[in-house]
């Protein structure tokens, strides 16, 4: 009889909730409680910001006196209208568009490519893995200061090129400085993406690579019919988090280019922002590119997301 009525017990211990809080905290209200903390740094640190940032993209917004009354109208799309007819704002985006072209690509594969050799038996693996990570958790300004001494008019890199080096230089050059600074920003963040490739490969069942090397599978067999399904979750991470960091690229054009030149052939929509909103008092405007660059992450990695999980 003990044993018929266990059931019955945990079923009236299931049901003794009513269904709305078992939807809204769960069945474990412990997981919730936990949570709870970081929920709220959430709200008050992403989304308090973004949807004030949405508001003030409505309306003719500007800064004012702590504590003064001003007025500021509801202004429609007008300041949507302003943005898209901007062509420092085009640019802008057509910039990104690069930068996301030449950064995402090159940090998959070479983070993949990478994790993969490190997760093997190497000699020196350890001290690889420290050193690939050390310039993502190195200051930017310091690493600024290292490419301006190579890519510069008199640096190491164009006196190793000679003749061969460009004119205009590099950062100074309207069509290389972009593609420098994706190539600085996939250097520099290259040890994090490492590390969740490597994470993801402790998960790949090592029955798939005996069996491949069974039935005589090449190294480069082995990578793509094995290890590259086997991480794409990883990847679909990788890619997503690559195109959000690219989008909010503006530490690297302000301090490499000073300040997205030349001509704004580096400038970033955040660092358009900045000066749109900063330097030049128009938050309202500033805002409105925000919400648009916001929209245009959520449809990349949206379409990211299909075409790797279809894949």
């Amino acid at each position: 009889m003990s044993t018929l009525q266990a059931p019955r017990s945990t079923a009236r211990t299931r049901k003794g909730a009513p269904a709305w809080v078992t939807a809204v905290v769960g069945r474990h209200p412990v997981g919730m409680l936990l949570s709870a903390p970081y929920a709220v740094f959430l709200a008050l640190v992403f989304a308090w910001p973004l949807g004030f940032a949405v508001w003030i993209s409505f309306h003719d917004y500007f800064f004012a006196a702590p504590g003064a009354q001003v007025d500021r109208p509801f202004v429609g799309l007008d300041n949507y209208r302003t943005v898209l007819a901007d062509p420092d704002v085009r640019e802008s985006m057509v910039n990104v568009g690069v930068f996301l072209v030449i950064n995402v690509p090159l940090t998959v594969v070479l983070s993949l490519v990478l994790a993969t050799a490190l997760n093997g038996a190497i000699r020196g693996r350890t001290f690889l893995r420290v050193a690939y990570y050390v310039p993502y958790v190195t200051a930017s300004v310091a690493l600024v200061a290292v490419w301006l001494f190579l890519f510069s008019d008199g640096g190491m890199v164009n006196q190793i090129l000679g003749p061969l080096a460009p004119d205009p230089s590099w950062l100074v050059n309207s069509t290389l400085a972009m593609p420098v600074i994706a190539l600085f920003v996939t250097w520099k963040q290259l040890g994090f993406f490492i590390l969740l490739y490597l994470a993801a490969l402790q998960n790949v069942p090592k029955e798939l690579y005996e069996s491949a090397e069974t039935d005589g599978a090449s190294k480069l067999g082995v990578f793509r019919h094995v290890t590259v399904p086997g991480v794409r979750p990883a990847t679909l991470l990788v890619v997503i988090l690559a195109t959000i960091t690219g989008a909010n690229l503006f530490t690297e054009p302000y301090l490499l280019t000073n300040g997205g030149g030349p001509n704004g052939a580096s400038t970033s929509p955040v660092l358009l922002m900045y000066q749109r909103g900063i330097e030049q008092g128009n938050p309202d405007t500033a805002s409105a590119i925000g919400v648009i660059l916001v929209i245009l992450v959520l449809l990349i990695s949206l379409v990211n997301r299909r075409l790797l999980e279809r894949d």
